[in-house]
């Protein structure tokens, strides 16, 4: 075929509608099995892509979604963003970047100018930002179709994916535990911040079920930074009676906490056991590498990206909350050891 194939050519190919082919290309879940196949055949078969103008025109859609962040991690941020352009790729949809401060009085009205200026179809929040429910209670009258990436469920099923921070400190804890530590000192993140508060209720819990008392003088704020996790570093390993683990509520802290303890004789792990959370990139690129959970971001990003597509195509957002809540892993390295 010389000219270009339109979604005529793919209609009358496959023997359907224009408008069967529009929901197949929309991944819409009303199209069966074998009509999507079918489609989908021919589309492949024609080198059939979509006119992003026509399409746009055609549905009244600008086919982008944006992320809106407030986290100094860069590498937890270009996972999500990895997770939610895989989700993208083939459908036509493509991501704008946002940040954002969630201290800032005029989050809600930023977003929303945001949303106006890139016009957006849909858009996908982090935490902490994802936690404000004035923000959400705004999108839904603006009748913006979002998605929020959250340590737990606060919102209906549609409209998040938990990353279960409570379950993965605590698993981490019990292991720290199982290796013999009680004197374990814990590097909280800020305050605010929901992740922050549900990664300490999981350390807290697990010690309180081994009977092992949370004690103040471990406890250090952090503010999920490098320079953090060093200064957390030199504030409990000067104590007169340092511990024997530190866990930190994300990695860059526990790696902040690694060069402290280099930098003061400590050897890690054999006087000190030191463990993070996230499992980014840089915690198997260092020596001793670390010891840390693994919460799946780059998954986290896909399924939201998911979600809210599926939110576009429908409208109705049904989607199994099987596919709403992710489960941490250990990552053990060599960082920690058995006392």
């Amino acid at each position: 075929m010389s000219k270009r194939p339109t979604i005529n050519d793919v209609a009358r190919l496959s023997g359907v509608s224009k408008k069967t082919v529009s929901r197949v290309i929309n991944d819409s879940p009303n199209v069966t099995q074998d009509t999507r196949m079918k489609v989908q055949a021919i589309i492949e078969q024609l080198d059939y892509a979509p006119d992003p103008q026509a399409r746009g025109l055609a549905f009244r859609r600008s086919f982008l979604i944006g992320l809106v962040y407030d986290n100094p991690n860069a590498l937890y941020i270009s996972d999500i963003q990895a997770g939610i352009l895989r989700a993208c790729r083939g459908t036509g949809y493509e991501l704008i970047m946002h940040p954002a401060s969630f201290s800032d009085q005029r989050l809600v009205e930023d977003v929303q100018q945001f949303i106006q200026r890139a016009r957006l179809d849909g858009i996908i929040l982090l935490s902490p930002i994802s936690q404000l429910g004035k923000l959400a209670r705004n999108l839904k009258r603006q009748h913006c179709p979002y998605v929020r990436i959250s340590p737990k469920k606060i919102d209906s099923w549609r409209n998040v994916v938990v990353s279960n921070d409570r379950s993965g400190a605590s698993l981490m804890t019990d292991y720290l535990i199982g290796l013999g530590h009680r004197e374990i000192s814990f590097v909280l993140g800020p305050a605010s911040n929901l992740s922050s508060q549900e990664k300490f209720a999981g350390f807290c819990e697990a010690m309180q079920q081994h009977r092992i008392p949370v004690r103040k003088r471990l406890l250090v704020q952090g503010a999920n930074t490098f320079a953090s996790g060093e200064l957390a570093g030199s504030q409990v390993l000067g104590r007169a009676v340092p511990p024997t683990a530190i866990f930190a509520s994300n990695d860059m802290m526990a790696l902040g906490v690694l060069k402290t303890a280099q930098m003061m004789g400590v050897d890690v792990p054999r006087a000190l056991s030191v463990a993070g959370y996230d499992d980014s990139a840089h915690a198997s690129l260092v020596w001793p590498d670390l010891t840390t959970v693994n919460q799946s971001v780059e998954y986290m990003g896909d399924l939201a990206a998911q979600k809210l597509m599926s939110q576009l195509a429908t409208r109705e957002g049904a989607v199994p909350a099987a596919t709403s809540r992710v489960q941490p892993q250990l990552v053990i390295r060599h960082s920690t050891v058995a006392i």
